[in-house]
């Protein structure tokens, strides 16, 4: 049965002007996106076979071109608009981070960094730089390693520190094993780099580990 056929309080348009997006499952949300199905299957039939051929959202979102292209209905304009999606929303939340006190702000923080983080395949380490009020004064990724580690080089770090001139920093990284909790190297790495900062007046503030749909903050935790 097309969507058109359905009741209109079941069609996800409508559905979403009715309820809001947040009553909307992960393929309804996905067929907005979609817009048409294919020959034999609605927009909704075709977005909850992307989430069992990817498991799930962040998968789907991580997934690299070709991979993406080689499902039947999809193609190289529907990667695009995904990715301009993506973008988009990282930008916003960037936005947001950068319209107060990151501490504030938790939230967009996290989520900015889930949706910076999350889906890649190899280890990232990411730092947020902050002026004295707080405020997100740039976000760079410093240093890309393997699947199951990175190299960070405190010196490095303290280089781009004094570059934006910052007061403090939040760092971040990704577990592409999906596991969350901070290994012992993980958390040498924390105080090794809190030490080389505190010689230049630079705070650290929190470092977040993503994996998977997780974020763990050392703040939080009390490992800081």
């Amino acid at each position: 049965m097309s969507i058109v056929d359905w009741p209109a309080g079941e069609r996800p348009r409508e559905k979403l002007l009715q309820r809001g997006a947040a009553a909307l499952s992960d393929a309804e949300l996905l067929a907005i996106f979609l817009r048409t199905g294919v020959v034999g299957k609605s927009a909704v039939d075709l977005a909850r076979e992307l989430l069992a051929r990817f498991g799930n959202l962040t998968q789907l979102f991580a997934a690299g071109e070709n991979e993406f292209c080689a499902i039947h209905g999809m193609g190289q304009a529907k990667f695009v608009q995904l990715q301009a999606v993506l973008e988009m929303s990282r930008r916003a939340l960037h936005e947001e981070m950068q319209s107060g006190d990151a501490l504030n702000s938790p939230r967009a923080v996290r989520d900015f960094l889930q949706l910076l983080l999350r889906g890649k395949q190899q280890e990232v380490f990411v730092a947020i730089f902050l002026d004295a009020q707080h405020r997100v004064v740039a976000t760079e990724e410093l240093f890309q390693g393997t699947l199951t580690q990175t190299s960070v080089y405190p010196r490095e770090v303290v280089k781009r520190a004094l570059f934006h001139n910052a007061a403090a920093l939040i760092f971040a990284h990704n577990h592409p094993s999906g596991v969350a909790e901070p290994s012992q190297s993980d958390q040498l790495l924390t105080d090794t780099l809190k030490q080389a900062l505190q010689l230049v007046d630079v705070r650290v503030l929190d470092h977040f580990i993503v994996a998977g749909a997780g974020c763990l903050s050392f703040a939080e935790k009390g490992m800081l």
